[in-house]
């Protein structure tokens, strides 16, 4: 299949999205189709006029695949939008749309807002362009945290107390921290990787915490603290794949923590009793039904020291990087990288021809 690997974009977890494409890619050419890396915001500009008048040529001649390197550091959205030659209000840069329309299904690598949120999604819908992932609806829903929580918790998903705060104004601040108890997380609504979430333990730490999660957007979610340790559970094909625990060396499992090799231990399967791993299991198949979410999922947990499970939030497209968790809970079962990105496609494809 003549395939597109759309990552990128302009998230705060852009750089992560080209190491996930860039696997993801090499993989799907592994497999024997004809796999093109683009990044969607920047497109095409700088392979040439001719490309962008015919992007199509691509396919034939496949571009070289560069290895990516992951520093740790958060992109520069801001020097990522000057730097763009094509200069314009769209998302889509020069020749996205074109290419992806030429191609048989898009692999959506993306991660994190304008492209995890559903909205690349539902511009696919409407040009008729396949891709792979959930639909526009289940993403929306699930990039929300606490649409999330609301709409999965009275389903009797155990998930910890929150407080939500819609468009926060900084007259607001004073009565948020004194209302809010501690030990809590502070969490951006729709952030990723972690960007945007702060432990806190001492009160004197809760207003940087607030300030500093408001600095992504305007709605606020502060949870209870579980003290416990930390799991995830992928779902694919609507069956639980086998749990991770996650076990970061220092601080928690933050975004360096999340992506830099060696900082954090991931144990597959992870240390829990077969009970535990069963009630994870059940509740990332049922998360995933209830949003109605496709093909593949992930699910993080905490596991306090009683052996309850708490569920924390959903990702609908997963990290695909070396040291992602996916593709550990895969290979766990004896699904092998390439096989695994066949199985994303292959379901893309065919629910393309219900």
């Amino acid at each position: 299949m003549k395939i597109v690997v759309l990552a990128g974009g302009l998230s705060t977890e852009r750089k992560i999205s080209f190491s996930s494409g860039t696997k993801i890619c090499a993989a799907l050419r592994t497999l024997g189709h004809k796999a093109v890396l683009v990044d969607m915001f920047n497109g095409l500009e700088e392979m040439g006029e001719d490309v962008i008048a015919n992007p199509a040529v691509l396919f034939d001649s496949l571009p070289e695949l560069k290895p990516v390197v992951f520093d740790g550091v958060a992109p520069d959205l801001d020097a990522v939008k000057r730097n763009r030659k094509y200069q314009s209000p769209s998302l889509f840069g020069r020749g996205v749309i074109d290419i992806c329309r030429a191609s048989d299904v898009v692999f959506i690598a993306l991660h994190g807002m304008n492209g995890e949120d559903g909205r690349v999604q539902a511009a696919f819908d409407l040009l008729g362009i396949p891709y792979t992932g959930s639909g526009y609806l289940g993403a929306a829903m699930a990039m929300d945290k606490i649409i999330t929580k609301e709409i999965v918790a009275p389903q009797g998903v155990n998930t910890p107390a929150w407080h939500a705060y819609k468009d926060v104004k900084e007259s607001d601040i004073p009565a948020i921290l004194s209302e809010t108890k501690i030990p809590c997380v502070v969490k951006t609504t729709t952030g990723g990787s972690s960007v945007g979430v702060t432990i806190v333990k001492k009160q004197e730490d809760l207003e940087s915490a607030v300030t500093d999660s408001l600095k992504y957007g305007k709605d606020l979610l502060i949870e209870q603290y579980i003290d416990g340790r930390e799991f995830t559970v992928g779902v694919l094909m609507d069956k639980a794949l086998p749990s991770v625990e996650i076990v970061p060396k220092t601080n928690f499992y933050d975004y360096q923590n999340k992506y830099k090799a060696g900082a954090t231990d991931e144990i597959c399967p992870g240390r829990c009793t077969p009970e535990v791993e069963k009630k994870m299991g059940e509740m990332a198949v049922a998360v995933h039904r209830i949003l109605g979410l496709r093909t593949y999922s992930r699910s993080d947990f905490m596991v306090d020291a009683h052996g309850d499970a708490w569920f924390l939030e959903v990702n609908t497209l997963p990290g695909m990087t070396p040291t992602s968790l996916v593709p550990q809970e895969a290979a766990a079962v004896g699904i092998s990288y390439e096989k695994l990105c066949g199985i994303i496609v292959d379901d893309a494809a065919a629910r393309s021809k219900e």
